[in-house]
């Protein structure tokens, strides 16, 4: 049977929206005890779709010699698995042993800001060699005494190479707005969306606990208002007022309206549980959150025999 043409791509054909499944995927960051192949077994084991990969000293080392052979290796092992991958660049401590996520694309030095930029085109190549369906980056914390008209230059100017190589590589940067950093909402995405002159390659990262914490819309309504720029998701629960990553279930968030939400969006790129400060139980947790997240998500539209959906309820 064939879709009528007139029919929306998420139209069933009696007329009833019908959403494709979404895809779950756990970030590396919170295995980070585990090797990258153990790690990677793991959640194919588990069943996930795909993984949240962080490049870091103890996996994907951004800065090692041989990262061009490791990556082009991984890929055949991703590809094995039948893994997705997105590329994250949350890493505390691959730039500077001493400097939490330093340098960043905010610093006053305008070489260690190009250290910043630099680790995120790198992280744009991979990405590409992974088939990757996005690069993560966030803006960074201003430093003390500088003001906010500086900050936001300061970004803007560091994000364009970065665009450049994700415009010829064909993959999106994807922003995340950050608690206490200079993008932390939704509303400055906006801002550096509208100062970069909304380029074709520049979407959000949209985690869906921060939007618990401190977006005035709720995290369902967050979703939908970040629909037209969604290129990667985080998820985990969280508390409002409360920048803390939390298990699913120790939190406050009802996560059914939220996945009927982001499956409303048409999204097919991963949503990555985003659990770092509990990698010490990685595994455990990875395991708990998967059937988790597929009870609250919608169900998937009923079939006939011949694998084509059901105009009934």
């Amino acid at each position: 049977m064939s879709r009528n043409p007139h029919q929306g791509p998420n139209e069933a054909g009696d007329g009833t929206a019908t959403h494709p499944p979404l895809r779950f995927g756990y970030g590396t960051n919170g295995l980070a005890d585990l090797r990258l192949d153990d790690a990677l077994a793991l959640l194919a084991d588990l069943g996930y779709d795909g993984v949240g990969l962080t490049l870091d000293h103890m996996h994907l080392d951004p800065l090692a010699d041989d990262l061009a052979a490791r990556t082009r290796s991984l890929a055949r092992r991703l590809d094995t698995l039948g893994l997705g991958v997105t590329v994250e660049t949350g890493a505390r401590y691959v730039l500077d042993p001493r400097r939490k996520h330093g340098p960043s694309l905010l610093d006053p030095d305008p070489e260690d800001r190009a250290r910043r930029t630099g680790l995120l085109v790198r992280a744009v190549d991979v990405a590409a060699e992974l088939g990757a369906h996005a690069v993560h980056c966030f803006s960074g914390v201003p430093p003390a005494g500088t003001d906010e008209d500086t900050a936001w230059k300061r970004l803007a100017e560091a994000l364009g190479p970065v665009l450049d190589a994700a415009a010829i590589a064909g993959v999106p940067l994807a922003v995340e707005p950050e608690p206490g950093h200079l993008l932390a909402t939704l509303a400055d995405f906006h801002t550096l969306r509208r100062t970069l002159g909304d380029p074709e390659h520049l979407g959000l990262t949209l985690d869906i606990g921060h939007c618990q914490c401190l977006e005035p819309l709720s995290p369902a309504d967050c979703v939908r208002a970040a629909a037209p720029w969604l290129r990667h998701v985080q998820i985990e629960d969280m508390r409002r007022g409360v920048h803390e990553h939390l298990p699913f279930g120790d939190g406050e968030i009802d996560f059914p309206p939220v996945l009927e939400a982001l499956a409303a969006t048409g999204y097919q790129g991963l949503t990555v549980v985003e659990l770092p400060r509990h990698s010490h139980a990685g595994p455990h947790f990875a395991e708990r959150s998967l059937p988790f997240l597929r009870r609250a998500a919608p169900a998937p539209p009923r079939t006939h025999r011949s694998g084509e959906p059901s105009a009934t309820h």
